[in-house]
């Protein structure tokens, strides 16, 4: 299944209007998020107060932004029903209060399991009203001696593919696993900016976070916003590296460690012309 919210432009017309549209930022925020969910949405309203400061229209947040528990069972606990609760609040709140579209990493939403949550990324736009919901598909399953772990025991996996657009064009959404299935990006169609929110842990991150992201700018044409998880209290060593990077796979700006924020120009008639040039999503045979 591919949703795509408020999908109503006429191709042409957007083609047009995004190699008209003049350049804009988005920012990126990376955090080192603890058990306490109300000092995780502190210190993610700090960054993205610094983000709007630079002028960002689109803020994107990190996976599990509001909780990295001590058991992976934590989140169970302080899952939301879908519309209502806290989280949910502070992320259209913040999206009113800065009037930016914010990408709300991922937060715990309930499912029909009551032992598992949806691990879901839900954007707002600039007035606080939810324009799009996507559920983490991939679920992470790693097994290296002392390092595992199982997010199918605790996550039910999503099934849609979602876009959106927005005035900035067309977003995909995606999360941290799901990096590694190029299919699923092929499965959106055209897009403008890919949002990949994750928490890759450092032995992956290290050898192939970077690589990843960066392909799928290039084999995407677009732009790629990534923001990361660093270091736990829980005792969880993620990579770290949010960074944005652009159609051409050049890496524009990048935080390694600590928390903070990512800031890059996304141009829309650079992508524009990297696709003329280079025309290689017209050139696919295979998949369509």
């Amino acid at each position: 299944m591919i949703i795509t919210k408020n999908s109503t432009t006429p191709e042409a017309l957007r083609e047009t209007l995004l190699t008209t549209q003049s350049m804009f930022r988005v920012a990126a925020i990376q955090m080192a998020s603890g058990p306490n969910v109300q000092a995780n949405l502190q210190e993610a309203s700090r960054l993205i107060e610094l983000a709007a400061a630079t002028g960002a229209r689109i803020i994107a947040l990190p996976e599990y932004f509001c909780l990295m528990g001590m058991r992976d069972t934590d989140k169970v606990k302080v899952r939301e029903k879908d519309g209502s609760g806290p989280v949910q609040d502070f992320l259209a709140a913040e999206a009113r209060r800065h009037k930016a579209w914010i990408v709300g990493g991922t937060l715990p939403l309930e499912c029909e399991d009551a032992g598992r949550v949806r691990n879901a990324c839900l954007v707002y736009d600039g007035e606080g009203k939810r324009v799009a919901r996507y559920d983490k598909i991939h679920l992470f399953g790693f097994d290296m001696g002392t390092e595992k772990y199982a997010e199918q025991d605790t996550i039910e996996p999503g099934r849609a593919v979602v876009t959106v657009d927005s005035p900035w064009g067309r977003l995909g959404l995606s999360v941290c696993y799901d990096l590694r299935f190029p299919e699923l990006y092929r499965a959106m169609g055209e897009v403008d900016i890919l949002f990949i929110p994750a928490a890759f842990t450092e032995t992956t991150g290290k050898a192939h976070w970077e690589t990843l992201i960066r392909a799928r700018a290039i084999e995407n044409q677009c732009f790629v916003v990534a923001p990361a998880q660093g270091y736990h209290v829980n005792g969880r060593e993620t990579h770290g590296h949010t960074m944005i990077v652009d159609p051409w796979g050049v890496v524009l700006d990048r935080l390694p460690r600590g928390s903070g924020v990512v800031v890059a120009g996304v141009n829309p008639t650079y992508t524009a012309k990297i696709r003329r040039s280079l025309p290689a999503l017209k050139h696919r045979t295979l998949g369509t």
